[in-house]
């Protein structure tokens, strides 16, 4: 296979003939490539972080009518590398009484639990660390090791700020995976596989986000409070409780939970174009896999932007406010589109693709505008509950106290 149709393959048949070749067992070999390519990979991920800060710091820059990082380098670009080294050589400050082995693990698991959601992505037709037939519940499983990290933080800080701001933490981490576990049941239907390679491949001739517009929204909301970003970061509660979960951390191990933010940020994005975006899906993508890499980037690229546009533009959640927004509306919503997709998906024949499409459209839109009827139909009561005890007031027909008199 020529290089320049898919460089990626070409590579790995280079180095499995060269290790083969120099006489180690097929064992060996296999186990060196997916050392090699879980470290390179790990290793760009990590490198990809300093571009997502410099970005996002120009955007929101831009958008908050500042110039964001200009100083260091051409247009800021080494202003990132010059906050690592600042990282790097800041002092390790060690408190006095903690818990020495979770304060330790928990930002190696900050960010390892986001690089393993990067072994089971597909950048292109071929280029994918472990094609699982279960990389959803994969997804899911690894999910739940960043707020292991979290607990971990907080427990093991010996801080009573810190341990409530890990326990609030984790309340709302785990409420948002309820509507956003249940949301990632609707691309397993409509692709009938719980690989995301086969997800990509299943939205060949649509994407999924046309066929379930109201489930890619959910999934959206709740991966941005999933990683607790504004207006869902309340993971770092600086106004409530001094710094959130990760107070006593310094250099390094600081950084590391700063890394995690970003890359989880990026990789919520990946999987948004994976399996509402098409992924990879484009003209001559199966042909020429290089240009499916660049498809997914793109599409990320647009995610990511609504991400930090989000974060940009809008405050801050109260944490009831945001409980009741999850409890009450999304997870309702949530278990609602799984249900009528089910329905829709069963009784419409698979094989007409127009008829298909049509149907889940029109079932999205009617549960779409039922969801907003019944929540404008709740916000008037609930407004009306607020106002009725003012009705009878007769402070408007009180004589007004002439000036410097006393009642």
């Amino acid at each position: 296979m020529p290089i320049w149709n898919d460089p990626y393959q070409w590579l790995v048949g280079w180095l499995q003939q060269l290790l083969t070749s120099w006489g180690l067992p097929a064992d060996i070999v296999l186990f060196l490539m997916f050392t090699v390519g879980s470290a390179t990979l790990a290793t760009g991920a990590m490198l990809w972080v300093t571009v997502l800060i410099w970005y996002e710091r120009k955007v929101i820059g831009r958008i908050q009518d500042r110039f964001g990082p200009n100083r260091v380098g051409p247009w800021g670009i080494f202003q990132t590398i010059a906050d690592m080294i600042k990282i790097f050589t800041k002092e390790h400050i060690t408190p006095v009484g903690i818990d020495v082995v979770p304060f330790n693990l928990a930002p190696v698991i900050a960010v390892g639990a986001v690089l393993a959601n990067w072994a089971v992505i597909p950048f292109s037709i071929s280029m994918i660390g472990a094609d699982l037939n279960v990389a959803v519940l994969y997804v899911l499983a690894v999910g739940g090791l960043g707020e292991l990290g979290i607990v971990f933080g907080g427990w093991g800080s010996n801080n009573k700020f810190a341990l409530l701001a890990s326990f609030r933490a984790v309340a709302q981490l785990i409420s948002y995976e309820t509507p956003y576990v249940i949301c990632l049941i609707i691309p397993v239907m409509l692709a009938g596989s719980m690989g995301l390679n086969q997800i990509v491949q299943a939205q060949q001739e649509i994407w999924f986000i046309f066929l379930s517009p109201v489930a890619a929204l959910i999934f959206f909301v709740t991966s941005i409070a999933e990683v607790g970003r504004a207006p869902f970061d309340l993971v770092e509660a600086e106004s409530e409780l001094v710094s959130g979960f990760n107070i006593e951390y310094s250099g390094l191990k600081f950084g590391m939970f700063y890394v995690a933010d970003f890359l989880h940020a990026f990789t919520i994005s990946l999987l948004f174009a994976v399996l509402f975006l098409g992924g990879w899906n484009g003209p001559w993508a199966d042909t020429f896999p290089l240009i499916g890499f660049v498809y997914l980037f793109l599409k990320t690229s647009l995610a990511y932007f609504m991400v930090i546009l989000l974060r940009a533009s809008m405050p801050r959640f109260r944490i009831d406010q945001m409980m009741d927004f999850n409890w009450k509306m999304l997870t309702p919503l949530a278990l609602t589109m799984v249900a009528a997709t089910a329905l829709v998906n069963k009784l419409l024949p698979v094989d007409n693709l127009w008829l298909r499409t049509g149907g889940l459209i029109l079932m999205n839109a009617v549960i779409w505008f039922s969801a907003d009827g019944l929540l404008g139909l709740y916000w008037r009561r609930k407004l009306k509950t607020l106002v009725a005890p003012f009705e009878n007031d007769d402070l408007p027909n009180r004589p007004v106290m002439p000036a410097g008199e006393k009642p």
